[in-house]
Parts: C-alpha cells; sequence; structure tokens
C-alpha cells in the first residue's frame, strides 16, 4: 500500500505495541490510518524537508517543511508527479540530469534557486526498493557564505595577478610554485605558466635554494626578510630582498614570498658609499687644512701684534715727550699735527687690544658660573667715568642681575656695549644706560639687554652692526676700533646664544645678547670654532 515497506512495518509494529496486539485483516483500515498518521507525525519530527515518492515518482507523502522549501503551487502534493509538484522552471533545469544520475548511481543532489525570495534549497534524491526519498534543505546561508569566499578569492587573486610588487607562492610539502603574479613573471624573464611548472629551489643557484627554504621557520611566521641571491630565466643572477609569510591558499599551506630586484640599489649603495668616503677624506683634509691656515693665521696675528707693539710705544714717547718739552716752541698748526700724532697711536693701540681679543676668544676656555652683573657694570662705568670725569651718565639697573656664564668673556662683552653706550651719548646733555635681564620663553634662555638714549643706528644697516671693521658712523665723530660689537656677538656665540640690536624711533638703541643658562650652556668640548 505504500512504497516504503520497511518503514511501514516497523510503523505497524509500533502500533501493535501501542494496542497490545498484533494487527488483524479485520483491522487493516484502522491500522492503515493510524500509519499514515504515524508516518505523517515522524515526518514532521524532523527539521528538513522530506518528500517521499513512490517507484512511479509520485508523491506518497511530505513534510510541512517540503511544502515551504520546494514552493509548491499544489495545496497537497499527494498522488502529483514529483516534478509536476515542484516549481516549472526547476524542474526543467534539474529533471534530466537527475534522472539520468538515478538510473546510472540511485542518488543526485542538485542546488536550487529561488530568485523571488533570493532563496538556495539544496535537493538531495536516493532511490531504494518501493521509491525515492527526497530532502530538502535551506543552503541560503551557505551558498551566501561561499558565493562571498568565492568573490573574494577573485579579488585577492586579481589583486595579487596585478600587483607591481613581485610575488609568488609555493607548496609548503612539495616546494612547487603553486602562482606567480605578472610582476613575477617580467622579473624572471618567462611567463606566469613557465614559473608555476618550477619548484622554489630552481629559483636559486645550485645549492643555495634549499639552504633558503630550510632556513624559514616552522608554522605561521611573517614578514621574514633576508638578502640572496637569485636567478632568471637565462641564468643571470640577481641580488633580491625576500620576504616570506606562511599563507592558505586553496585550502594549502604555502609560503608567499615577495620579491625585491635589489642590484641597482646595492650598486647605488656601494657607490654612495665610495662617494661619501671620498666626502669625509675631502672633508678630512679641508678640515686638517683649515686648521693649519688658521693657525698660521693665529700665529701671524700674534706675530704683528708683539712686532706693531715696540714701535707704537716709540712713536707714542716720542709724541709725548715733544709735547712736554717742545709744545711751547710749535706754532698752532705744530701743536695739531703733534695731537694727531697722539691720537693716532691711542686709537692704533686700542685696534690692537680689540684684535688681540677677537683673536683669543675661541682659544679661552669656557668657565661657566653663577655670578652678578650689577658690580661688573658698576666697576666699568667707574673706569668710564675716570677717563673722562665732566661727563654725566645715569647707569640703570636692577639691585641684582644673576645669571651663569663664563665671567671673563662677559666683561669683555660689557665693557664693549658700555664704552659703546658711553660714546654715542657723549652729544646728550643728560645721558642714561640701562642694563637689564629678561628671560626668552621661546628659547628658555636669559637675555642680556644694554640700552642707551644716544644717537642710534639707521635700521637698515643693523645687520652690518657686529661685523668687524663695519662703522656706521665716521671715525672722525666717534672714535673706535670697528671691532667692539663684533667681539660682543663672539662673546654670545661662544655661550650658544646671539646678539642683535634695535634702533629706538626718537634716537638711542637697544643691543641684546641671548644667553643660553645650565644644561644649554655649551662646554668646553663643544665650543663652536
Amino acid at each position: 500500500m505504500a512504497p516504503l515497506t520497511a518503514f511501514k512495518v516497523w510503523l505497524k509494529s509500533l502500533v501493535g505495541k501501542r494496542q497490545g496486539k498484533a494487527p488483524e485483516s479485520g483491522d487493516m483500515a484502522e491500522n492503515a490510518a493510524a500509519t499514515a498518521k504515524a508516518l505523517q507525525a515522524g515526518l514532521e519530527l524532523t527539521s528538513e524537508g522530506i518528500i517521499l515518492l513512490d517507484d512511479r515518482g509520485r508523491v506518497v507523502a511530505f513534510n510541512s517543511g517540503a511544502h515551504a522549501l520546494a514552493h509548491a503551487a499544489l495545496a497537497d502534493m499527494r498522488g502529483a508527479d514529483f516534478w509536476d509538484a515542484i516549481p516549472e522552471d526547476i524542474a526543467e533545469s534539474h529533471r534530466s540530469a537527475a534522472e539520468q544520475a538515478l538510473r546510472e548511481s540511485g542518488s543526485h543532489q542538485f542546488v536550487a534557486r529561488y530568485p523571488f525570495e533570493d532563496q538556495w534549497v539544496e535537493y538531495c534524491l536516493r532511490q531504494h526498493a518501493d521509491g525515492l526519498l527526497v530532502t530538502l534543505k535551506d543552503v541560503t546561508a551557505a551558498h551566501r557564505a561561499s558565493r562571498q569566499l568565492r568573490e573574494s578569492e577573485s579579488c585577492n587573486q586579481a589583486l595579487f595577478d596585478v600587483h607591481p610588487q613581485a610575488m609568488w607562492l609555493f607548496d609548503v610539502g612539495s616546494g612547487h610554485v603553486l602562482a606567480a603574479n605578472k610582476a613575477a613573471a617580467a622579473l624572471y624573464g618567462m611567463t606566469q605558466d613557465e614559473l608555476g611548472e618550477f619548484f622554489a629551489a630552481q629559483l636559486f643557484p645550485e645549492g643555495e635554494g634549499a639552504a633558503v627554504l630550510a632556513s624559514l621557520p616552522v608554522g605561521d611566521f611573517h614578514g621574514e626578510m633576508r638578502l640572496c641571491t637569485q636567478k632568471k630565466a637565462g641564468g643571470q643572477p640577481m641580488l633580491v630582498e625576500l620576504a616570506c609569510s606562511s599563507v592558505q591558499w586553496q585550502l594549502r599551506p604555502a609560503v608567499m614570498v615577495s620579491v625585491t630586484d635589489v642590484g641597482a640599489r646595492h650598486l647605488a649603495d656601494a657607490h654612495l658609499q665610495r662617494i661619501n668616503e671620498e666626502l669625509e677624506l675631502r672633508v678630512g683634509q679641508c678640515t686638517d687644512e683649515l686648521q693649519r691656515s688658521r693657525s698660521e693665521l693665529d700665529a701671524f696675528t700674534s706675530a704683528m701684534l708683539h712686532d706693531l707693539k715696540s714701535p707704537l710705544h716709540v712713536i707714542h714717547g716720542f709724541a709725548s715727550t715733544l709735547a712736554e718739552r717742545y709744545a711751547a716752541t710749535f706754532d698752532a698748526q705744530g701743536r695739531h699735527y703733534l695731537a694727531r700724532i697722539q691720537a693716532s697711536t691711542h686709537q692704533l693701540a686700542r685696534l690692537m687690544d680689540d684684535v688681540r681679543t677677537l683673536t683669543y676668544l675661541p682659544h679661552m676656555l669656557m668657565a661657566p658660573e653663577q655670578m652678578d652683573l650689577v658690580p661688573v657694570c658698576q666697576r666699568l662705568m667707574d673706569d668710564l667715568r675716570r677717563r673722562e670725569p665732566g661727563r654725566q651718565l645715569v647707569l640703570e639697573m636692577e639691585p641684582s642681575l644673576p645669571l651663569v656664564g663664563d665671567r671673563k668673556m662677559l666683561v669683555i662683552a660689557l665693557a664693549c656695549l658700555l664704552d659703546n653706550a658711553w660714546k654715542f651719548t657723549s652729544r646728550k646733555e643728560q645721558g642714561w644706560v640701562q642694563v637689564g635681564l629678561k628671560a626668552d620663553p621661546a628659547s628658555g634662555n636669559l637675555v642680556l639687554q644694554v640700552s642707551d638714549n644716544g644717537i642710534g643706528f639707521d635700521a637698515a644697516y643693523a645687520d652690518k652692526l657686529f661685523t668687524a671693521f663695519q662703522r656706521l658712523h665716521s671715525s672722525a665723530d666717534f672714535s673706535g676700533s670697528g671691532l667692539g660689537l663684533a667681539i660682543v656677538r663672539r662673546v654670545a656665540q661662544l655661550h650658544g646664544g646671539q646678539a642683535w640690536a634695535v634702533s629706538a624711533d626718537q634716537g638711542g638703541a637697544s643691543f641684546f645678547m641671548s644667553l643660553p643658562q645650565g644644561a644649554d650652556l655649551p662646554g668646553p668640548e663643544n665650543l663652536p670654532a
């Protein structure tokens, strides 16, 4: 009565056990109904869709899952041909192949898509003595994941193939090259198919490939960089840099190799190294030559200053004697000449002193110490007042001006700055000089400022003030060697700072020296040359 005799016998025995007796002929109708009900209940227990067919392919029984998954147009598929019960387009697509497979192997499986529902259903047909068993399973999620995986693999394959970096993969077990991109084929001078016929060790010079591959770590690894030699299609060697990483390629453990031809770079590096060595040699030679030239210049300067001192003393002595003994016998013109000689000898002596100071400043050992500038400025100002007792100049300072610096150098610089202020305020009825310290927030340095109300200078020539022998005023109007501010700048540089000047709109000028403090102050080992 049903195609699955064994299944029905089991159900009949189950019903008989529940009734406590074996089925008799008079109870056949009742037992058949019970059997059908039990069969349907059993079909509904499974989560998959199940359709039972007789030996002619007609539907004997089905569960609700099968009806939903098959999207059957018939409310009750019993008695209908299976291929008529499912959607027509699916039957047309798969019937012929299914019937042939069932005749040959007794089973067939296919996946059908329902576009409207965007659903994929797997049909599995299995033949047995009484008919066919058809199971249906919703495989939409798996199919989507598989499709995304295929799309991802396709995308990765495309990216791998067109990537400008030469890359190839080889199988961990066999060492056979599994894939190579276009850049790798171009690098080795062969096609991608030709490269795919190689083993990884064949891309290295004889005997070197096995050692390189054996040195790769076992298991997962990434970014193993190494410099080695490989060979191109014609056997031409090339120096390459390899980056190796373990990957899964089509479910196989593999190693991806990224290859960079560094032969040109290696040659360039070697050439650059040679150039650097030559430059270092030339710089060393130039430094030695500069040191020799500087030593010779220092020696010449020292000798010149020493040799000039004696004749200058002689000139000064004779001029003083003439002024003491014979000034009364000279006429006005003679006395003028004598005064010019004495002024020139004094100017020359001061110039020699300034040249000596500027020359020997770089050779002085830096000895930073905590000091107060107030007593230094007062002593220097007292010396200036003794030279010209009739001058009135007010010195304005805070009660204390503490800083860290080399005392000898800062005394020299302050002497130049105060002498400069004394000189250029000489035409003022009431001159003044201000000395102060302020912190520079940007650099953290202390800034020494010396300001006066003298005649000032043209701001357009501010950059020339600190250049040796550069004068913005005539020596006839204001005496001087033209080296004072150059000395100030040199002292600032030796302290690791700098010097600059600002001219006031209403006359006067301010001169500044930035002086690093503490750890920023240079030591003897790194003083500027």
